[in-house]
C-alpha cells in the first residue's frame, strides 16, 4: 500500500498530486454528460422560477460550489442551504458566513434535513427574497416557484422531502441516496408548501467541470460527491487519516478501539480488519509447499472507515479549516 500522507508531529505532505485523477487530465470522468445536458435544462427551465436554492455540504463550505452555476443561472435571487450541518463542525460558523458575505452570499441557512433541523427557515426566506426583487414575466403569479441546485450528494432531495413534511405533512417526493448520482434529470414541479403556494424543481447534481486543486477533489470525495471507486477507497481513507490526524480529531482511536493515534494508514486498516473480521485467507506458494495465510481485508477496511466518518460516528468535522485559517477576520 502507497502511503501518501502524514499528519503526526510534522508537516504535511502529498506525495502523488500529478498521479490523482482529479488534477487534470481525467477531468471528463467527473463531469459526464449527464452533467451537461442537466446544465443547459437547468438553464432553459430559469424563466419557470423566480429564485435559486443552492444546497451544499456544510463540512465544505468554502470549496466545492460549482462556479457555472452563478454563470449559468443568472441575476436570480439565490439561497445557499448549507446541509449535514450535524456532521460539521460549526465552532467557526460567523466566520464561515462572513467569508460567504464577501463572496455576496448574503442569505445562507445551515440545516439538517434528516432531522429537519432549521428547515423552517426557507420558505419565509424565499418569500422574502422574491417579494424585493424584480420577477419579470412572473409577476402576475400567485405562487412561487424556486430551482434546487448543488452538486451531488449534497442533500438537494432530502431538502425538498423535509419541507413537504414541515408544510404539508406529506412522505417523500423524491428518491434520495447515499451516493451520487441519484436524481439524473430536472423534475416537473414539486409542491412544498400551502400558504404561500410554493413549488420545487429538483435538479441533477453537477460538479465543475474542473477541479481547483488536488486537496479540494479529495474535500469532495470524502464527501460522497464522486463515486469512492473512482478515487480509490484506500486512497480515501488515507486523506481522511491525515485529515483527522491535522484536525486532532481522534475519535478513530476510541471507536476502533487502536493503541492510540496513528499517520500509518496500513497499519490502521490492518488494525481495523482484525477487529471487524474482515480478514481473508490467500494462499501462498513456498518452498515446503502452500501455505494458508490469513491477511487483512483492506478495500473492505477502508470501506468501513470512510462510512463510519460519514455517518458522523468519527465526530464533527470542518474539513474547509485551511481556507477558514487564511480568510482574514472582518473588522468588527
Amino acid at each position: 500500500m502507497r502511503l501518501a500522507f502524514r499528519a503526526l508531529g510534522g508537516a504535511a505532505g502529498v506525495a502523488w498530486r500529478e498521479s490523482f485523477p482529479l488534477g487534470g487530465r481525467d477531468v471528463a470522468r467527473w463531469f459526464p454528460g449527464h452533467m451537461a445536458k442537466g446544465l443547459k435544462k437547468m438553464q432553459s427551465s430559469l424563466k419557470l422560477v423566480d429564485c435559486i436554492i443552492e444546497v451544499h455540504d456544510a463540512r465544505i463550505p468554502l470549496s466545492g460550489r460549482n462556479p457555472l452555476f452563478q454563470e449559468t443561472l443568472g441575476l436570480k435571487p439565490h439561497v445557499l442551504v448549507l446541509n449535514k450541518m450535524d456532521l460539521a463542525d460549526l465552532k467557526e460558523q460567523q466566520k464561515i458566513i462572513q467569508h460567504l458575505e464577501g463572496e455576496g452570499l448574503k442569505n445562507v441557512v445551515f440545516t439538517n434535513c434528516l432531522q429537519d433541523e432549521n428547515v423552517k427557515q426557507i420558505i419565509p426566506t424565499v418569500t422574502g427574497l422574491v417579494g424585493s426583487s424584480c420577477r419579470y414575466h412572473r409577476g402576475e403569479s400567485l405562487e412561487y416557484c424556486a430551482m434546487v441546485i448543488g452538486i451531488p450528494n449534497v442533500g438537494k432531495s432530502s431538502l425538498i422531502n423535509a419541507l413537504r413534511r414541515q408544510h404539508l405533512r406529506k412522505g417523500k417526493a423524491t428518491r434520495v441516496g447515499g451516493e451520487p448520482g441519484i436524481t439524473r434529470a430536472v423534475m416537473s414541479r414539486i409542491q412544498v408548501c400551502e400558504r404561500p403556494l410554493m413549488f420545487l424543481l429538483d435538479t441533477p447534481g453537477v460538479l465543475a467541470p474542473r477541479i481547483e486543486s488536488v486537496e479540494m477533489g479529495l474535500k469532495l470525495a470524502l464527501c460522497g460527491t464522486v463515486l469512492d471507486h473512482l478515487v480509490g477507497e484506500e486512497t480515501l481513507a488515507d486523506y481522511l487519516l491525515y485529515t483527522l490526524n491535522r484536525h486532532q480529531l481522534f475519535g478513530y482511536v476510541r471507536h476502533y478501539g487502536l493503541g492510540g493515534a496513528c499517520d500509518d494508514i496500513a497499519s490502521v486498516l490492518k488494525q481495523v480488519a482484525v477487529r471487524l473480521g474482515k480478514t481473508q485467507k490467500v494462499k501462498v506458494l513456498t518452498g515446503t509447499g502452500d501455505v494458508n495465510v490469513i491477511q487483512p481485508n483492506y478495500p473492505a477496511a477502508a470501506r468501513d472507515f470512510l462510512q463510519t466518518f460519514r455517518r458522523g460516528l468519527l465526530g464533527p468535522v470542518m474539513l474547509d479549516r485551511d481556507v477558514l485559517q487564511r480568510s482574514p477576520v472582518a473588522e468588527p
